[in-house]
C-alpha cells in the first residue's frame, strides 16, 4: 500500500526566527518518496513557512484520512501562546504576542491523528524552542498521541542574533539519500551521532517507539476504510459503554470514545449524529469545569461548528443551530465571529421554515 508524506518546515519571518526551518526542505526533496515513507511507493506533500494555521490544519487533516503509513517531518519552532501557555508550531506571520491565533497549536497534531491505527504514523522532529517553551517543556513532555512513533529532537534557543540550522533533520535527509531507510531507532540514533558534538548533551531527545498488536483503534479504522461504518461505531460504542461504566460519563477515557465516535458519523456522511455528539462532548467537558478555552473544549465546538454546516435537513440544522449558538456564546473559539456566522445562519433558516 501507498505511504504517505507530510513535509512540513516552519518558522516566522524576520527577527523572531530561531531556525531557518525551509533550508532543509531541498535536501528532504532529494529523497526518494518511497524512502521517506519506508514504503515502495508515497504521496508526498511540502509545505514550507506556510502562512495560515488552517491551512496547515486541512493538509494534516488530508494526509491523517489516508489509508496506510504516514510520516510527518516537522522542522521549526515551538513558542507558547500567551493565554493558555500552550505549545504551538510558529508560521511565518507569528510573533510572540500572536502567537494564539497564527501558529498551529501542537495539540492539533494529537487531535488529528488520534483515529489512525496504532503503529500506522510516525512523526520525525527537529525542534527549536523559545526560552518560555524550552522551561515548560523540561517539565512536561510534548504530546503527539497514543499510538504514534516519534523520534527527534528539542534545541534550546541559540545565542542572541543566531539563526540556528535544522542539524538533526538535515542529518537525517542525508542518511535517507542513500537510498535506504535504516529501521526508525536506528536512523533517529546515526542522525544524533552526526550532531553530537553540535548539540553537546543540552538537546530535549525525543524517542517514543509506536505500539503493536491488540489496539482498538486498528480495528475500526479497518472497519472504516472497508466501508463497515456501522461495525466501526458499535465497537467504539462498547468502549465508550465500559469507560463509562468504569470511569464516568465526563472521564477523559470515556470522553475520547465520544469523541471517536463524532469522527465516526463524519465519516459516514452522517453530519447531524457528529454535530450533536461534538456538542454533547463540549457540554459535558464544561460541566465538568473545563475552561471555555481549554483545547479540548474549543476542539469540540469547532468540529460541531464544521458538521453543522453540514447538515442539509433545515428542522435538523435549526435544531443543532441553537444549541451551537449557545455554546457558541460560551466557547467563541480562536476565529473571529464564528457566533455571528452562526446567528446569520440560524436567521436564514428561520426564513425558510
Amino acid at each position: 500500500m501507498p505511504g504517505t508524506v507530510l513535509l512540513l518546515a516552519a518558522s516566522p519571518v524576520g527577527k523572531g526566527r530561531l531556525v531557518d526551518a525551509a533550508s532543509v526542505l531541498p535536501v528532504l526533496a532529494a529523497v526518494p518518496p518511497g524512502v521517506l515513507a519506508g514504503t515502495d511507493t508515497a504521496n508526498v506533500v511540502e509545505l514550507a513557512d506556510p502562512l495560515e494555521p488552517q491551512a496547515v490544519l486541512t493538509r494534516l487533516r488530508a494526509a491523517a484520512a489516508a489509508p496506510g503509513p504516514l510520516t510527518v517531518y516537522v522542522t521549526g519552532q515551538l513558542q507558547l501562546d500567551r493565554r493558555q501557555r500552550l505549545p504551538h508550531l510558529a508560521l511565518a506571520r507569528t510573533t510572540a504576542s500572536t502567537a494564539r491565533y497564527t501558529a498551529f497549536p501542537w495539540h492539533w497534531f494529537r487531535d488529528e491523528l488520534r483515529l489512525r491505527p496504532a503503529g500506522a504514523t510516525t512523526l520525525l522532529l527537529d525542534l527549536h524552542a523559545d526560552a518560555e517553551t524550552w522551561e515548560l517543556l523540561r517539565g512536561t513532555p510534548l504530546d503527539a498521541g497514543r499510538g504514534n512513533a516519534v523520534h527527534g529532537r528539542i534545541a534550546p534557543p541559540p545565542s542572541r542574533r543566531t539563526v540556528a540550522a535544522p542539524a538533526y533533520m538535515k542529518a537525517v535527509a542525508t542518511i535517507l539519500r542513500s537510498g535506504f531507510r535504516p529501521p526508525l531507532e536506528q536512523l533517529h540514533q546515526q542522525a544524533l551521532a552526526r550532531i553530537a558534538p553540535e548539540s553537546a548533551g543540552t538537546d530535549l531527545v525525543l524517542s517514543t517507539p509506536g505500539p503493536t498488536a491488540g489496539d482498538p483503534h486498528a480495528a475500526i479504522t479497518a472497519a472504516v476504510q472497508s466501508g463497515r461504518h456501522a461495525d466501526a461505531d458499535a465497537l467504539a460504542a462498547r468502549h465508550e459503554q465500559a469507560a463509562v461504566a468504569a470511569q464516568g460519563p465526563a472521564s477523559e477515557e470515556a470522553l475520547h470514545w465520544a469523541e471517536v465516535r463524532a469522527d465516526l458519523a463524519m465519516f459516514a456522511g452522517d453530519a447531524g449524529r457528529s454535530c450533536h455528539t461534538w456538542l454533547t462532548v463540549a457540554t459535558l467537558r464544561l460541566n465538568a469545569g473545563q475552561a471555555p478555552d481549554a483545547p479540548a473544549v474549543e476542539a469540540a465546538v469547532d468540529r460541531a461548528h464544521h458538521q453543522w454546516g453540514q447538515v442539509r435537513d433545515p428542522a435538523r440544522a435549526r435544531e443543532l443551530g441553537a444549541a451551537l449558538a449557545e455554546l457558541r456564546g460560551r466557547v467563541p473559539g480562536r476565529r473571529e465571529g464564528a457566533l455571528d456566522h452562526v446567528q446569520r445562519q440560524l436567521r436564514q433558516l428561520q426564513t425558510q421554515a
